[in-house]
């Protein structure tokens, strides 16, 4: 692979759709269908400023395949994005929405910008641009965004406000991950983490691997970084060992108490210079003898130029994309257990959705319920996975999207799209 297209995330899915096609013997057509989007759009924002300057801002919305339902997923804001990552994640979301059978097709939305460097007049002239040059393709019966990188539940507040103000009406369905008070969903705050716990337990349990005694180490620590730490020492004893952010990392062989890294970075702005703590690179957390390792950052982080030093006896995909494919083989080969991405973070998309129905009936649910819904959820599609694993000799990543592949298929051929 050409490193033009290792650092491009699109190409990588489509080289990952290409290898489950051939298991399924999938037709030249329904693959090229299979591999572009559906739609894109790419629009401009203008923005007055705080020193009244007119800025123009860049944004996109990519719906990549709509086959079984509306179209789902979040919107990033970013100074490094471009639309071949917005392609990636909306295909992602394809699969990530068809593997766990919730009535949803695949998109996602980003603004190229740098959010640290608005004020909060900005940032919501921002949002709420955005959404005027959006507001035709989405809808609560037709795109649904929910927050992704560097967007939160205030952003989604001001989205969903600007587009009720277009309807003319209330219409809280429109977007999730919204606050509380607006019709958000009890759970949201840790799904995606939360998600990938519970499929990191059904890992545990297939692997015969003890999570009250197990060692963990966190690439990322945003939100769902941030969480997947908390969530593993609380609810099983994990230990901690290390963490990492995009300013460098920390290592604790003792254990390291999640909560006080995040409150330690929140005031700090990286987890780097934790006291009691050894500085790590993210290059060096890679090669930790751990039992779970699970990126939670961004794209392409596991190569082949650093997989071989890897020594974890899972990896829990809690990002989207972090491990390229020429990567996989090796994984498979060295019996190292991978969570593919769209089955280990498919808690937040889960939660959405039960958000968005939540909205749809007025009638909002408690905790408990929406906690029990998504284990069962996660729950279930892991095993669904793990037994086609099994029977074709492939690993979870091929598995997953042979499922995932298959009901999309099967949903345009109902439609009449493909024979």
């Amino acid at each position: 692979m050409t490193l033009k297209n290792r650092l491009n995330p699109f190409k990588n899915i489509q080289e990952q759709i290409d290898k489950a096609a051939n298991f399924l013997s999938l037709t030249p057509g329904v693959r090229e269908f299979l591999k572009m989007p559906m739609r894109e759009l790419s629009v401009s924002i203008p923005v007055k400023m705080d020193d009244g300057k007119i800025k123009i801002f860049k944004g996109f919305r990519v719906q990549y395949n709509d086959a079984r339902g509306p179209c789902k997923g979040g919107v990033r804001f970013h100074p490094a994005e471009d639309i071949n990552t917005i392609r990636a994640l909306a295909s992602w979301m394809t699969w990530k929405c068809a593997l766990v059978d919730i009535p949803f097709g695949g998109a996602k939305g980003g603004i190229i910008c740098n959010p640290k460097e608005l004020s909060r007049n900005e940032l919501e002239k921002l949002s709420r641009g955005y959404i005027d040059r959006i507001y035709d393709l989405i809808g609560p019966e037709k795109d649904i965004p929910a927050p992704d990188v560097y967007t939160n539940s205030q952003v989604m507040a001001w989205m969903m406000d600007e587009y009720s103000k277009l309807r003319g009406y209330n219409c809280p369905g429109v977007i999730t991950g919204k606050p509380l008070s607006l019709g958000g969903s009890q759970g949201r705050h840790d799904a995606t983490a939360r998600g990938g716990v519970f499929a990191v337990r059904e890992a545990a349990k297939h692997l015969n691997i003890d999570l009250s005694s197990a060692t963990v180490a966190i690439q990322g620590y945003g939100n769902a970084g941030s969480w997947m730490a908390i969530l593993m020492r609380d609810l099983f004893g994990s230990k901690i060992i290390a963490i990492s952010d995009s300013k460098g990392g920390i290592y604790c062989e003792k254990g390291l108490d999640p909560r006080e890294v995040l409150k330690y970075k929140n005031q700090t702005g990286s987890v780097r210079g934790f006291p009691l703590a050894e500085s790590v690179s993210n290059e060096e957390l890679w090669e930790l003898k751990v039992d779970i390792i699970c990126p939670a950052a961004l794209e392409n982080c596991i190569t082949k130029e650093n997989v071989h030093k890897i020594n974890a006896r899972v990896i829990a995909e809690l990002a989207n994309g972090p491990t390229a494919p020429e990567a996989d083989e090796i994984l498979f080969n060295k019996n190292i257990f991978v969570i593919p991405d769209f089955l280990c973070n498919a808690g937040g998309v889960i939660v959405s959705y039960f958000e968005w129905v939540q909205n749809l009936y007025g009638y909002p649910w408690g905790e408990e319920t929406v906690y029990k819904r998504l284990d069962k959820k996660i729950s279930w599609t892991f095993q669904e996975v793990l037994a086609l694993s099994i029977k074709n000799k492939v690993d979870m990543r091929i598995a997953a999207y042979m499922i995932a592949l298959t009901r999309v298929v099967e949903a345009m051929k109902l439609r009449g799209w493909i024979n």
